[in-house]
This record gives C-alpha cells, sequence and structure tokens, in this order.
C-alpha cells in the first residue's frame, strides 16, 4: 500500500492506476485499496494542508489520481458504501464551476464516503430527489458566485418538504463563505475542503 499511497501524494495519475491495478491482481479486495490506500493517502494531505504547506495545483494532481484509481476499482460507478454515509454534492444552477466541488468529493472518497454527484448547474429540485433516493445523510453544496445564494436558502425547505429536514447541509466556495451559516439555512460553512472533510466526519464518525 505504501508505494500507492506515495503514488497519490506525488499526484502521479498513471503510477497510482497501474499500483492499484497491480494491487487487484494479487488479490487484494477493492475495500481495503480505498480503506488502506486512499484514506491514509488523503489523511497526509490533510495534514499538510492543516500547517498550510500545500497547493492548489498539489491538491488538484493529487485528487486527478485518487479518481483515477477511484475509477480503477469501480468502473461501472460510484464505490459502495464502506461502512461510511453517503452524501450527495452539487454546484446549484447559474453555478458552472465545479473545481472546488470536485476537490471536496475527491477528498471525501478518499476518507472512504459514498459521494453522490449531482454535477454543476444543478436545480434544486434535482439535488432534493436525489438526496432522497439514495438516502442521503448529508448535502454538500458548492458556490463560486454570489447569485447562487437565493437558490442555496431554497435547499432546506425542499428538503423539509421531501421528509428530510433531518439531513444536514454543509456548504463552501469562495461566495458561500463569505456568509454564516444562518444566512444561508444551512448547518455549516466549510473553508476549505478540508474543513468541510472535518465537519463530515464529526456528523457521521471519522474514518478510521
Amino acid at each position: 500500500m505504501e508505494a500507492l499511497q506515495a503514488a497519490l501524494l506525488d499526484g502521479n495519475h498513471k503510477a497510482a492506476v497501474i499500483e492499484a491495478r497491480r494491487l487487484l491482481t494479487e488479490g487484494l479486495p477493492r475495500e481495503a485499496l480505498v480503506t488502506e490506500g486512499l484514506a491514509p493517502a488523503m489523511r497526509c494531505l490533510d495534514a499538510k494542508c492543516t500547517i498550510r504547506s500545500f497547493n492548489l495545483l498539489e491538491i488538484m494532481l493529487v485528487g486527478r489520481a485518487v479518481t483515477g484509481v477511484v475509477h480503477e476499482l469501480y468502473p461501472d460507478g460510484d464505490p459502495p458504501g464502506t461502512g461510511l454515509a453517503t452524501l450527495v454534492i452539487a454546484s446549484l444552477e447559474g453555478d458552472v464551476h465545479d473545481l472546488g466541488k470536485n476537490i471536496v468529493k475527491m477528498v471525501l472518497i478518499g476518507r472512504g464516503y459514498r459521494v453522490i454527484d449531482c454535477g454543476k448547474d444543478c436545480p434544486v429540485d434535482v439535488l432534493v430527489e436525489t438526496a432522497v433516493r439514495e438516502k442521503a445523510a448529508g448535502v454538500l453544496i458548492s458556490g463560486l458566485i454570489s447569485s447562487i445564494i437565493p437558490r442555496v436558502r431554497q435547499v432546506r425547505p425542499a428538503l423539509t418538504a421531501a421528509g428530510f429536514a433531518h439531513v444536514p447541509i454543509l456548504v463552501g466556495g469562495a461566495a458561500l463563505k463569505q456568509c454564516s451559516a444562518s444566512d444561508l439555512n444551512v448547518d455549516a460553512v466549510a473553508e476549505t475542503a478540508f474543513d468541510g472533510a472535518h465537519a463530515v466526519d464529526a456528523w457521521f464518525g471519522s474514518p478510521s
């Protein structure tokens, strides 16, 4: 697993996929590669981010490598539940930026969560319908532009109307982190992708 973790942390997409293939060929279960390979690598990146010795390019490259390994492990779609929560994530209608969303998604997948991505420019009703269909434990929203703030405020009432009032909402992104949770009618506002992961861990239990 050390070689896989090193390739991930180097942001070496090709080497990470090759190493994942090798481990699968040796008979290691896919779930072990997630919990013993991806998750520890993401925790190491988390620690670097905590002390601010990182840059956006590094996170993007690691995220790309994690994405490649996840696709190698689960080519037919998202990984099944690993004992951790199922989350739904989106950039809401009017926001076509998804870099931040994608980074958060990869961080959470690397930590062992099942993340359903509704994509960018996503209508509120689609986000809520997906949360209900997937029995999501939490809803995550990324927002780069301030014009989507009114739509963010619509998510809580829409979840409540669908019988999902209990589901916590986490938001982040350049526009949304300028607001308070109460202003947005959500449970928490994350400053960074890893702040968001910490909030999710606090809600649903840290990965081992």
